[in-house]
């Protein structure tokens, strides 16, 4: 069953507030309780909070109008938020896996009861947070947080494992090692959200859209016979917008305003593009624009 979507901004405003808070917790029992697992999974949520922040603002700030400063609208306010955000979380990684590796060569004595209640206590936090937003999971983004708050959970529970094992056996080198590999996860999920908010701000074709496979989709339209100077790009979450050039023989405007109808509907049903701006051209003519293909895609036997 999905949420609807004042239902989904609740939740997903709740979980920034409650992930914050873990964070905040996790520092200070990692430095009260000399465990770098801790401080480690404390920067390791924090990559979720861009996640939360973009499908936050996607969620709040989409049906804003867009003013005559910001013709888009805010639709990219979140991308700028967790391009900035990565950046700083890679960095922050590599120094939790410096200190982790110099750890494991001067073992330092771990508070075990206080790492293992504050483990127990973010797992219920980032446990939560996953059923919470399990309803919106035909939502791709939605998806991406359930997917990386379950990866939290099981980071925990690994946590807790090292936390026994310490109490038990004395190995204090479970700490530092259980440190490194969240570091590692740290800075592939900041690249990772470093690379996509790179790709989108600089206007790259979504990566779940084929540009070939759109210029044969409007091909099918009757009437249509060649697209050329196709530009396909994300204005924010799930709103992906294309301009093009479609040649079309002499026909009256009501024939083809009919045309471009059958296209937009083409468009948004296969790929989900809503925002398109559409130049028809008389086929035949001689195309005069820089072509972003390499070539014109024309209907087979023209």
């Amino acid at each position: 069953m999905s949420l609807p979507a004042e239902g989904m901004t609740l939740i997903l405003g709740g979980a920034v507030v409650a992930t914050f808070a873990l964070v905040g917790v996790e520092l200070i029992a990692g430095y009260a309780g000399h465990s770098i697992a801790l401080v480690s999974d404390a920067v390791h949520n924090l990559t979720d909070v861009p996640t939360l922040v973009l499908s936050w603002f996607a969620t709040r700030w989409a049906k804003k109008p867009p003013t005559p400063q910001k013709t888009y609208g805010y639709h990219r306010a979140g991308i700028l938020a967790a391009f900035v955000n990565a950046m700083l979380l890679s960095l922050v990684s590599v120094g939790l896996i410096y200190e982790s590796l110099t750890r494991l060569h001067r073992p330092v004595e771990v508070k075990t009861s206080l790492m293992l209640w504050v483990s127990v206590f973010a797992l219920v936090i980032n446990a939560g947070i996953t059923f919470a937003v399990t309803g919106g999971r035909r939502d791709l983004n939605v998806r991406s947080i359930w997917i990386h708050n379950l990866g939290d959970a099981l980071s925990n529970v690994a946590i807790i494992l090292g936390a026994i094992a310490i109490h038990y056996t004395g190995w204090s080198w479970v700490d530092p090692v259980i440190g490194i590999a969240i570091g590692a996860m740290v800075f592939w999920s900041g690249i990772g959200i470093l690379r996509e908010s790179t790709h989108i701000l600089l206007e790259g074709l979504p990566r779940s859209i084929d540009l070939e496979s759109v210029a044969r989709a409007m091909l099918r339209v009757p009437g249509v016979q060649e697209v050329h100077d196709v530009h396909i790009w994300t204005l924010g979450t799930d709103l992906n917008a294309l301009s093009c050039h479609i040649c079309i023989p002499d026909m009256h405007m009501e024939d083809s305003e009919k045309v471009l109808a059958q296209v937009r509907e083409i468009l948004e049903k296969e790929f989900k593009i809503t925002h398109t701006t559409i130049q028809f051209e008389r086929a035949g003519l001689a195309a005069d624009a820089n072509l972003y293909m390499p070539e014109p895609v024309q209907r087979s036997g023209s």
